[in-house]
């Protein structure tokens, strides 16, 4: 085993919107190591009665069901030996609670846990149920980053105004990875780092504080906001032994999912990481002492999300990524069968990328952005410069991989990375890792050298945090 039998372990757990995470991190010679990790599907959710059809809400008492399998899958000795825990979850999303009552603690299989009690469905960052309309009717919040659909502060606006009955049930919210490190240490009020407050709405970043004049005037329930602590630091002692981990065990305030996935691989400043699974992001680290404009450019494609330290890193975050391939490889497969032939999707994608591997170049443009993007949503996508030559399944495939690391380089360009000291880019995530074309054009696109292999996590991340606080 990884670290010797005595070494201490950070645990660190990623509530994400699919599944929970949780990772044993040790240190060793060569720095810190994954020991132990696991996983398991939420499967959380479920219908909204109140917001219909635009809502996407998850069962907060499954995504604890599923924390709970996870820690009692990984060893007892190895959780015996946990020194700190970090958490970190999906941003922007919001559930509520009741402070009294927001858990009981029963004894498992593996020690004492806790399960939800008086505590409501999480309202996840994907919610629409806040239209342009709705958004444009609030308050213009004090803050760099725009107020969307999905953010905390947004869907509180949401129950006063169309279901006021439904907040005076609770006096806590949170994130869900909040509400984990609330109830493990018995906060008499949550506290939230500035990572996920930012990502709330109705926060000022450079002086750390709630919109909170501006919030009263339009009788927001302020009472429900967290307080506010930085990233890094501990919010409290777990109040019990949990999964066998020892009562009074220090648990640092909960982070942003996407800081700690970059925390997991960005090992110095002038990495900038390259990220394509389902969507895509390139992210790099803005340089110390660096503070975001006072309000947002709604045109603008790059966020300035808070890191860590009072850095912060500007995020081009695409929603065009393998998710644009798989539409791809989907269209191919329904126009094969109109044909009256059948064939597998991963049969289709594996000969797609073969024959695109053939086609060395191909003067095909295709602006792939199926699904929009947040600074231009109307914009969807387009294929120019189509010459008769170049219609094989080879070379429209070429021109699909390029147009997606085209797209992300059109919101945060190269010269941008170069001016701001780039060296090297670290390319993961899902699509990048199975589709060689992909990787080829994004070196042929960037100037740099690009290492590919060291995946983010942000559990992992999460735990190298607590790791540094030790």
């Amino acid at each position: 085993m990884e670290g010797g039998p005595d070494s201490v372990c950070v645990l660190g757990i990623d509530l994400g919107t699919t599944s929970v995470k949780a990772a044993l991190v040790v240190g060793t010679e060569r720095g810190q190591v994954v020991a132990e990790s696991c996983s398991r599907e939420t499967q959380a959710h479920t219908s909204s009665v109140e917001a219909g059809l635009q809502g996407m809400e998850q069962d907060s008492w499954r995504i604890i069901r599923a924390l709970n399998e996870c820690l009692a899958a990984l060893p007892q000795q190895q959780l015996q030996r946990v020194s700190h825990i970090g958490i970190t979850g999906q941003m922007h999303g919001i559930v509520f609670w009741k402070r009294d009552q927001g858990c009981k603690w029963t004894e498992g299989g593996t020690g004492p846990i806790f399960e939800p009690e008086e505590v409501s469905h999480l309202v996840t960052w994907q919610d629409g149920r806040c239209s342009p309309a709705f958004l444009s009717s609030l308050p213009l919040p004090q803050s760099h980053i725009s107020l969307a659909t999905g953010f905390g502060c947004a869907t509180i606006y949401w129950y006063l105004k169309k279901s006021p009955d439904f907040l005076k049930s609770y006096d806590a919210a949170g994130t869900i990875h909040d509400y984990v490190v609330a109830m493990l240490c018995d906060l008499k009020k949550p506290l939230m780092s500035v990572q996920n407050a930012a990502s709330w709405g109705y926060f000022n970043s450079r002086n750390k504080s709630w919109n909170t004049d501006i919030l009263k005037k339009s009788g927001f329930p302020v009472h429900l906001l967290p307080e506010v602590g930085d990233p890094g630091s501990i919010a409290g002692r777990t109040i019990s032994a949990w999964h066998g981990i020892p009562k009074g065990t220090k648990v640092g305030i909960a982070l942003g999912d996407f800081q700690c996935s970059v925390y997991s691989c960005l090992t110095e400043r002038t990495d900038a990481v390259l990220n394509i699974s389902t969507s895509a992001q390139l992210t790099i680290s803005m340089p110390s002492g660096f503070q975001p404009p006072e309000t947002p450019d709604p045109s603008s494609a790059v966020t300035y999300f808070p890191y860590f330290d009072g850095d912060y890193l500007a995020v081009a975050a695409s929603l065009n990524g393998g998710n644009v391939l798989a539409t791809f490889v989907n269209m191919v497969a329904r126009w094969t069968e109109e044909l009256g032939f059948q064939i597998q999707e991963s049969a289709i994608y594996a000969k797609i990328i073969k024959a695109a591997l053939d086609q060395n170049d191909s003067r095909l443009s295709v602006h792939p952005t199926l699904f929009g993007e947040r600074h231009i949503p109307e914009q969807l996508a387009s294929v120019t410069s189509i010459a008769a030559s170049e219609l094989s399944l080879g070379h429209v495939t070429r021109a699909v991989c390029r147009g997606l690391v085209e797209n992300l380089c059109s919101m945060l360009p190269v010269q941008r990375l170069m001016e701001t000291g780039v060296r090297r880019v670290l390319g993961s995530g899902s699509a990048l890792a199975r589709n060689e074309v992909l990787r080829q054009e994004v070196e042929r696109i960037f100037p740099f050298p690009v290492v590919y292999g060291k995946d983010v996590d942000a559990a992992v991340g999460a735990a190298m945090v607590m790791f540094q606080r030790k």
